[in-house]
């Protein structure tokens, strides 16, 4: 039977809590919009579709709202026809180690037709950008003293409840997102009869209009296309349910006065899928009508059981705890006293849960994947637009998907994959005249998959080749054979542009990839320039080798009679030019020893290959992995909220858990700035929002992910148990992490020594197991628990 558990943190474990609001009624600009530090000490829900940041103050309340599909701009055509007429022409000057006159010619004819993502800023172009639905207030009209003051979300039930005492009455408000009723519900209760009075009001910073429609407070409106005329469409419903009291109507607000409890049921939707020709038009405004009226027609007490027995399920399967992790402090002061000791263990299994919670409460079966910011945006101009980067963040967004055992929320971006696909075929015929799809650094709802509006950035043509990764990925944990045959021809397409975008290297004979940059990085040139864009960087060669044997191992699998592409693909893959080593013993960036422009950089993009990649590992390519260890000290342990995910990946993959610790103690560095200062490093907010700078969520699901690969790994063909556990989490216990193959893994350890291991899997299966130096082969019966620990000597 599986183990017992080590003793429950405390009362507060698995829960995020603080003995203050957010203070959201502070105005310190002339809008009046919050400033982003009390948002960051807000409290984030969302149900995959709505989400909420909470702040929890007593007399002015205020709950800022997200659609997770609320985008300006629309769809647009930034392909280039001129720019495959250049191709060789660049090839050639960059093989002659012309890089200044190869990097002009680039940035003059490769680059996105139109505006582009308007450099980041692309609100009114195009491109557009998520932003913020609004926010609901609530206005008690006190300014009364308050004691007893408690804040706390509950990360397994998905709640977020404020308890307070005021004028001698305990006043308490539950928040939550809830998935099966599509909606988010606020609940207010007192403890003495008809003492809830408030003005329920309903904003944002443009572009909305409110009005009263039966007893529910309404808010709507068009958000630009970027050409001068209507995007989409957006609807927001906030309806009361009374116990007692009276609800008022006053012009644009609802007032309720002498209630005993409330509840208020938020719902919201968008005509975004009307955008495209395939979808089944019922109308937006009706869906959300008939969204709105089965919510409201249930009991509170109903509502709330369902979202906790549907959020449970999912974060329930996942149980971690340190032996020595007892924790009574609110959450701001734990991380304030791990700065200095660097080890309260209680805040790593927080951390961990929270990463899950962010991920399953922005990523739903049915909906859009979670965003740079997941679904949490309080702007009109998101950073970055809050898009989609795939030169590493929506990728790092889902590197804890199968791991953590939230195998659905994975299902979101296989979606989107699928879907760009298709002006990714567009992309690669009009912008390269090739066959297959094709994708760059950046992309958003509308399909966006041309280059971006600066080469140095934009023309990252690895792009489709590492997010296909995910295809697989999704494969290799759960082993669904009609899944991978419904993404077979995903992989196929992907793998056929770069067949026809590979070209010899005169002096190799290797085929390698290019124009393209490392991501973000620069290299001082032979020719005196600083450039980015050069043929064969170590990044691309990696992701098209990882895409090309995934979509060989795939056709073997379905046994894909295909001989003339299969071996195609095979030579091609057999003659890719491969990573190598330096002079310096480090792991070559590009194919040449190129100086550094910036030796610290952020990207680690070239060692993709041991991590998310499993062609660089300890146990198979030993050299290699020493040339990774051996850039990663030279990178540095600094680094902005994802590089630090990054790091603690690979040194977990190299087997070093102090090490990875050390960075992780980094990236849990409490923080106060918001800008975008990379050189300023990275951290952790007040409500445990990664710092990138500003706020990413990437870092929250790439550190989960690093962690994970600490307890548990399974890219080679065996499950490693604790291979780089740290010395300092002695004695703890791990439920439910998923190893390749799909099976469910328990560990509980004393000393740093499993003590206790047991192994599931729905279908039954046979697996290896690496524990120490010992490998134990095993034969999992289907639904049914095998306890393999007693194996190990």
């Amino acid at each position: 039977m599986p183990f017992t558990y080590l003793k429950a943190q405390s009362n507060y474990q698995n829960k995020i809590w603080f003995k203050a609001p957010a203070n959201s009624q502070i105005k310190d600009n002339p809008n009046g919009w919050v400033n982003d530090m009390e948002w960051l000490k807000a409290i984030p829900i969302g149900n995959g579709n709505l989400g909420a940041m909470v702040f929890g103050d007593v007399n002015q309340d205020r709950i800022q709202l997200n659609e997770l599909s609320l985008w300006s701009g629309s769809q647009d055509d930034n392909d280039n026809p001129e720019a495959s007429k250049y191709l060789s022409e660049i090839r050639s000057l960059l093989f002659q180690g012309k890089y200044k006159e190869a990097t002009a010619l680039t940035n003059k004819t490769q680059i996105a037709k139109g505006k582009g993502s308007g450099h980041g800023n692309g609100a009114n172009v195009p491109f557009g950008c998520f932003q913020t639905l609004g926010d609901l207030r609530l206005n008690f009209g006190k300014s009364d003293s308050y004691k007893n003051y408690y804040r706390e979300l509950d990360l397994i039930n998905g709640i977020t409840t404020t308890r307070f005492n005021q004028n001698g009455i305990d006043f308490t408000r539950e928040v939550f997102a809830s998935h099966p009723d599509k909606a988010i519900i606020i609940h207010l209760t007192a403890n003495k009869s008809n003492s809830i009075s408030f003005k329920l009001t309903l904003d944002r910073p443009e572009r909305f209009t409110t009005a009263i429609e039966g007893n529910s407070l309404l808010m709507y409106g068009t958000l630009d296309n970027g050409k001068g005329g209507e995007g989409m469409k957006y609807k927001t419903y906030v309806t009361p349910q009374l116990n007692g009291g009276k609800l008022l109507k006053n012009g644009n607000q609802l007032q309720i006065e002498n209630a005993n409890s409330v509840t208020l049921i938020i719902t919201a939707k968008t005509n975004y899928r009307q955008h495209y020709p395939d979808y089944i038009n019922t109308g937006y405004e009706q869906e959300l009508a008939s969204i709105t009226k089965k919510a409201t027609a249930k009991k509170y007490i109903d509502l709330k059981k369902s979202h906790i027995k549907d959020f449970s399920g999912f974060m329930g399967r996942v149980d971690f705890n340190l032996a020595s992790s007892a924790n009574d402090l609110p959450t701001n002061e734990l991380m304030a006293k791990n700065f200095l000791t660097k080890n309260e263990q209680a805040i790593y299994p927080l951390y961990f849960q929270f990463g899950r919670y962010l991920l399953l409460s922005s990523s739903r079966t049915g909906g859009l994947p979670a965003n740079l910011q997941g679904i949490w945006a309080n702007k009109i101009q998101t950073p970055w637009n809050g898009d989609y980067h795939t030169d590493i963040n929506v990728q790092m967004n889902y590197w804890p998907a199968e791991v953590t055992n939230l195998s659905e929320s994975h299902v979101p971006l296989i979606d989107l994959i699928s879907s760009l696909s298709v002006p990714g075929k567009k992309t690669a015929a009009t912008q390269y005249q090739m066959k297959g799809w094709a994708l760059h650094p950046i992309t958003n709802v509308w399909g966006y998959t041309s280059p971006g509006e600066s080469a140095s950035w934009g023309m990252h043509i690895g792009a489709g080749a590492w997010i296909a990764q995910h295809l697989w990925e999704h494969y290799a944990f759960t082993k669904d054979k009609a899944y991978l045959a419904k993404i077979y021809p995903l992989l196929k397409d992907a793998s056929q542009f770069y067949l026809d975008w590979l070209v010899k290297d005169p002096k190799t004979g290797k085929l390698v990839s290019g124009p393209s940059p490392s991501p973000e990085n620069s290299f001082k040139a032979p020719d005196g320039s600083t450039a980015q864009i050069s043929m064969g960087p170590a990044h691309d060669q990696q992701v098209i080798f990882n895409l090309f044997g995934n979509t060989l191992q795939s056709s073997d699998i379905l046994n894909i009679k295909d001989k003339a592409f299969i071996n195609h693909l095979t030579d091609a893959k057999n003659n890719l030019a491969m990573s190598k080593i330096g002079s310096d013993g480090r792991l070559m960036e590009w194919a040449e020893e190129f100086k550094e422009a910036e030796p610290k950089h952020r990207h680690l993009s070239h060692l993709f290959a041991l991590y998310p990649g499993n062609e660089i590992t300890v146990y198979k390519t030993p050299e290699l992995a020493d040339a990774v260890k051996k850039s990663l000290e030279a990178r540095g342990d600094g680094g902005v909220g994802w590089t630090f995910a990054w790091k603690i990946a690979l040194w977990a993959r190299l087997h070093d858990g102090d090490r990875a610790l050390s960075i992780l103690n980094n990236h849990l560095r409490p923080t106060g700035d918001v800008d975008t200062k990379y050189d300023s490093g990275g951290g952790t907010y007040y409500n445990m929002f990664d710092a990138c700078p500003p706020f990413q969520i990437d870092g929250n699901f790439g550190v989960i992910a690093g962690m994970a690969e600490m307890l548990l790994q399974s890219h080679e063909d065996f499950i490693e148990l604790l291979p780089a556990v740290p010395k300092a989490w002695k004695d703890g216990h791990i439920k439910g992490l998923v190893a390749r193959g799909n099976f469910v893994i328990d560990l509980q350890w004393q000393n740093g020594k499993i003590v206790s291991g047991f192994i599931k899997n729905k279908t039954g299966g046979k697996c290896k197991i690496k524990y120490g130096d010992q490998i134990l082969d095993f034969n999992v019966p289907a639904g049914k628990t095998l306890n393999f620990a007693q194996s190990f000597k």
